[in-house]
């Protein structure tokens, strides 16, 4: 049952406040990378390093997202919520404090299992305040919040950047100020144990799960996010040695792309009560291979902003119409856990882009990186708009 607290205005709020906190996690301190590997250019293979400063989180959320689904579903949403982010605000600025990129890794690494509490847990209280129509709106809002903030993190973050490396770290403590407001605002909705049902019930549960369905949506976010994670991770060198960006720049950039993520995340309710899940896919992967073709065989740092704008209209379509999807195929029971596995899968590919990325950009460079990318979104685009009738078929399959 919807919560009478749902509709608040200051509830609302806190939860999309909080949902921007996620989009912090890597996203602040990507212009202070190069910076940060001239400090730090006596370590040996500091370039490796530095690019794992911005993803090691998301090693973490991806082993904190199954663990975090299974504590909102058992024990509850909001004492997740609390407890993390009160470890995000301290996690995030030990960076401003150590002096050994190591140790910044170690504490990045706390970073990744507040943000895997946070999402799971504020993304779970979503689904369970609003249904249908009402629920699309509010996770397109929040997918419009996170870009919104992230362009306002990104824009300060660059900024402070210029005069310090270091000073974007303490763009985390943001998460402390809300704290009292999960406090008073958030409410633990009403919900059903199913581990407590009679055996019956366990298995109509298993048998509503849509196996097909999961696999699906877990393999489409996992390489969305590799291929999205290089803007984040490889914009900023691209930048310097393409056009000689400042960090500013680089930062405006990217905070671009999130930008333009925002205004497709807002209007993705309008698109849900036209299409279904299945015929925005092609769409989503059409606007972002494009954009990032583009990019990769920009000249200037213009033609390069043009294609960040596009690819931002497919990245903002993206998360709302899977977290959509997922809340809306599976039972309540076990939403959760579900939602945990879309986090794990989302941070698996933002960890493992700079991994992949590497070695092809040292070979090849990163406008071939870039190119390659946007050719295999487009091909995605044509097989998701070829074979639709088949995908509806294959999500439909229900785990026996």
């Amino acid at each position: 049952m919807t919560q009478p607290n749902s509709e608040s205005l200051l509830t609302k709020a806190t939860l999309l406040a909080v949902s921007s906190l996620t989009v912090m996690a890597g996203a602040t301190i990507a212009p202070s990378l190069p910076a940060m590997q001239d400090h730090f250019t006596e370590v040996a293979n500091v370039e490796f390093w530095v690019r794992l400063v911005l993803t090691m989180p998301a090693l973490f959320i991806v082993i904190g997202s199954p663990i975090a689904g299974i504590i909102v579903d058992r024990l509850g949403r909001k004492p997740l919520l609390l407890t993390c982010a009160a470890l995000y605000g301290f996690a995030g600025c030990s960076g401003f404090f150590l002096n050994s990129l190591f140790a910044i890794l170690g504490g990045r690494a706390f970073l990744g299992l507040a943000v895997a509490g946070i999402m799971v847990s504020a993304t779970t209280l979503i689904a369970d305040y609003y249904v249908g129509a009402a629920r699309a709106t509010f996770m397109g809002l929040q997918a419009a919040f996170m870009g919104l903030g992230g362009v306002i993190f990104l824009s300060v973050g660059g900024s402070v950047a210029e005069v310090n490396w270091r000073y974007p770290f303490l763009i985390y403590l943001f998460a402390w100020v809300l704290l009292p407001l999960i406090l008073i605002s958030i409410y633990e909705p009403r919900r059903h144990n199913w581990e407590t049902q009679p055996q019956e019930n366990q298995e109509n549960v298993n048998f509503a799960t849509p196996t097909n369905l999961l696999i699906l949506i877990f393999g489409i976010t996992t390489l969305s996010q590799i291929i999205f994670y290089l803007i984040p991770v490889q914009l900023p060198f691209y930048l310097r040695t393409l056009t000689k960006a400042t960090p500013v720049q680089s930062g405006l950039a990217i905070a671009l792309i999130t930008l333009f993520s925002a205004f497709a995340s807002m209007g993705y309710g309008a698109v849900k009560r036209r299409l279904d899940f299945v015929t925005i896919l092609p769409i989503i992967f059409a606007f972002l291979g494009i954009g990032y073709t583009i990019i990769g065989t920009a000249n200037s740092y213009a033609i390069i902003l043009l294609g960040l704008a596009i690819a931002g209209l497919g990245l903002g379509l993206l998360m709302p119409n899977m977290n959509v999807w997922l809340s809306a195929s599976v039972p309540d029971a076990i939403r959760g856990r579900a939602l945990g596995g879309l986090s794990t899968s989302m941070f698996l590919g933002q960890f493992l882009s700079p991994i992949l990325s590497q070695p092809i950009s040292q070979n090849f460079g990163l406008g071939t990186t870039y190119t390659l990318s946007g050719g295999l979104l487009v091909v995605l685009a044509i097989a998701f708009t070829v074979m639709k009738r088949q995908v509806k078929n294959f999500t439909a399959a229900k785990a026996l």
